[in-house]
């Protein structure tokens, strides 16, 4: 939004220069530049009612008080007969039409009007349409007039969907998609509401009697309309943030006045069709939260001043505006005092920190120690679901249509965690997670939960290679180790996780604030070096095991053997475990089962990829003395 720094000027008691100007609209959020008179402002989405001279002269009441210069016309107008059909009360709850008749002969445009154009760029189209974009500039409430000899029949407002084509004011030809809110005359559109009027009832620099339309619709039906049509509307910019719809009546006013400055008005007449009773909001006064929350030490009389010079009146309770549509609570207050004090102004004060009690960030570190020393994998999932539950915190705008939820327990995010890997072909898995979940229950909560979940073998070792991680198993770990009983370990039933793996799958959660200090007081622990931890991505492409049972003449060729695969480097080569082991002492031989396991970052290993990586590693192997391994054939 332009606007010239004298027609601001004109809405303030005090005319301040354009540097201390510029420093309040800053202080008060409204980033803009510079050039010349003119101010070019960045108001942010939630501001809609400082689009406009009168929204911004309120805005800086507290320093400059602010007025209203405009001349309002206050005579008495004739009830508008107009056979209006409002088919859409929700997208349109009060719309009100003026209708003007005016001689042929315009006068020269005063200066307030000249400047609009002359010195802001605006371009001049006809008489009617200028005023009707002054007043916008001027109230912040768009007004849109139709010719009113093309309006032959009744009109209509709806919200419908639409499927064909539209010709603009501008001659923009468009196809309608989808529901739009319009209004339409006999079976033709002739506007798009909210957005642009239709060429077919635009006014030209011939009309001398029109129709004003000023309407209050609400934002999101009018939001993303521009950029689906590809429509560049001033209009449509205001009302997707909201505007006055109290207003109305002296926004119409005000355009007669103007119209009375330029020409002699033959017929007038005005009406007013409200659909829905417009909800006042109020608030109560609370000092001592506005304080708490801002750090500040303001008097009941402070507070209710600020608001006052604001435009909230002030009685048991706090009323709020009807053009401040972004004030719904005590935070929203809260903001608008800090703006006017100036986040600078207010003093910092040190955090009262307890510092004698172990933080929850501190536990929760070591708790994720323990379980990574015990050979689990931390995972950290979104918050959100597509699981239901009456409890559930439903998304306003989820970033995912089918997880509009905010989680209530971490189980389904792990459940998938683990699915994951099985596809990979991960056969022991061990996971946890730390987060946050949500409910609604009696109002919004939020707290912080431990999940587990186990499934396949113990591990890869010839000891582990047998064993499951059961129900025994997250026992051992999770209560008897500790001496304690307070983890919940449930069997999680695959019949509807569509696998085909049938190995049990355990899991347990519990809050953070339950575990008690005694589970995390282990000294016995083998702490892994952090050196030895290092990030590789999962790759997506399947991998492929083979098992090769070795017979080894003595330990000493036995460890030469190991050291050879574990030292030996092949980037296919993903893992390498012995899983089982026996000496047969009778034969003075030793009998190894290793398995290895290939897997390549980059594409489906095939047949001969495989056995190229099997020659390389083992033609070593099988020369040595003292080792065979049957049915080997290499290359």
């Amino acid at each position: 939004m332009k606007f010239l720094y004298q027609d601001l000027l004109n809405f303030l008691t005090e005319q301040p220069t354009k540097e201390a100007l510029s420093k309040k609209l800053f202080q008060l959020g409204h980033e803009h530049e510079i050039d010349g008179d003119i101010f070019d402002m960045e108001i942010t989405p939630n501001r809609g009612d400082c689009l406009s001279l009168i929204g911004l002269s309120r805005d800086l009441n507290n320093f400059y008080n602010s007025k209203d210069p405009s001349e309002i016309y206050d005579e008495d107008v004739e009830v508008l007969n107009l056979n209006f059909n409002n088919l859409s009360v929700k997208s349109c709850p009060k719309i009100s039409f003026l209708e003007i008749e005016i001689d042929e002969k315009i006068k020269p445009y005063k200066p307030y009007l000249e400047d609009f154009f002359s010195k802001l760029g605006n371009n001049k189209t006809n008489f009617f349409t200028d005023i009707s974009n002054y007043v916008s500039y001027e109230r912040g409430q768009p007004t849109h007039c139709f010719d009113r000899e093309s309006i032959k029949e009744d009109l209509t407002f709806t919200n419908m969907l639409c499927q064909e084509s539209f010709k603009t004011l501008l001659g923009n030809e468009i196809k309608l998609e989808d529901k739009n809110c319009v209004f339409i005359s006999g079976e033709e559109v002739i506007s798009l509401a909210g957005v642009m009027g239709g060429d077919s009832t635009s006014c030209s620099t011939k009309t001398q009697k029109v129709l004003v339309e000023c309407a209050y619709f609400n934002p999101e039906e009018i939001i993303g309309k521009t950029i689906k049509y590809n429509l560049k509307s001033e209009a449509a910019h205001k009302f997707e943030r909201g505007v006055d719809i109290a207003s109305q009546e002296k926004v119409l006013r005000r355009f007669i006045s103007i119209v009375k400055d330029h020409a002699s008005i033959k017929s007038l007449s005005m009406k007013t069709f409200t659909a829905e009773d417009f909800n006042e909001k109020y608030l109560p006064i609370d000092t001592k939260k506005i304080n708490k929350i801002l750090g500040t030490t303001l008097s009941k009389e402070e507070y209710i001043n600020f608001l006052k010079k604001l435009g909230f009146e002030i009685s048991d309770k706090i009323k709020v505006p009807s053009y401040r549509n972004d004030i719904s609570s005590q935070n929203d207050l809260s903001e608008e005092i800090a703006r006017i004090i100036g986040y600078d102004n207010i003093k910092s004060t040190p955090l009262n920190i307890i510092t004698s009690l172990e933080s929850q960030q501190d536990k929760i570190s070591k708790i994720s120690n323990f379980l990574v020393d015990n050979g689990f994998s931390e995972v950290i999932n979104f918050p959100f679901t597509a699981s239901e539950e009456k409890k559930s915190i439903l998304i306003d705008n989820p970033l995912d249509s089918n997880r509009k939820n905010l989680r209530t327990s971490l189980k389904d995010s792990l459940i998938e965690n683990l699915l994951f890997n099985e596809r990979r072909q991960k056969d022991s898995i061990k996971l946890f997670e730390i987060s946050d979940v949500y409910s609604n229950e009696k109002d919004i909560h939020q707290e912080k939960r431990l999940a587990i979940i186990v499934s396949g073998r113990l591990g890869h070792n010839h000891k582990d290679f047998s064993k499951k991680l059961d129900r025994c198993y997250l026992n051992e770990i999770l209560n008897l180790k500790h001496n304690i009983s307070i983890f919940d370990i449930e069997e999680i039933p695959r019949e509807n996780l569509k696998t085909k793996k049938k190995e049990k799958i355990f899991f347990s959660e519990i809050l953070v604030e339950d575990i008690p200090h005694t589970f995390l007081e282990d000294k016995n622990l083998i702490k892994v070096p952090a050196d030895f931890i290092k990030y590789q991505p999962v790759s997506e492409f399947p991998s492929s095991a083979r098992d090769f049972s070795f017979s080894i003449k003595n330990l000493e060729i036995y460890n030469l053997v190991i050291s050879h695969i574990e030292k030996f480097h092949d980037e296919n080569l993903k893992e390498s475990f012995i899983f089982d082991f026996y000496i047969n002492e009778k034969l003075g031989e030793i009998k190894v089962g290793i398995r290895l396991v290939f897997q390549s970052p980059t594409k489906t290993l095939s047949d001969d990829d495989i056995q190229m990586s099997i020659d390389n590693i083992l033609k070593p192997v099988i020369n040595l003395d003292g080792v065979f391994i049957p049915g080997l054939e290499l290359k």
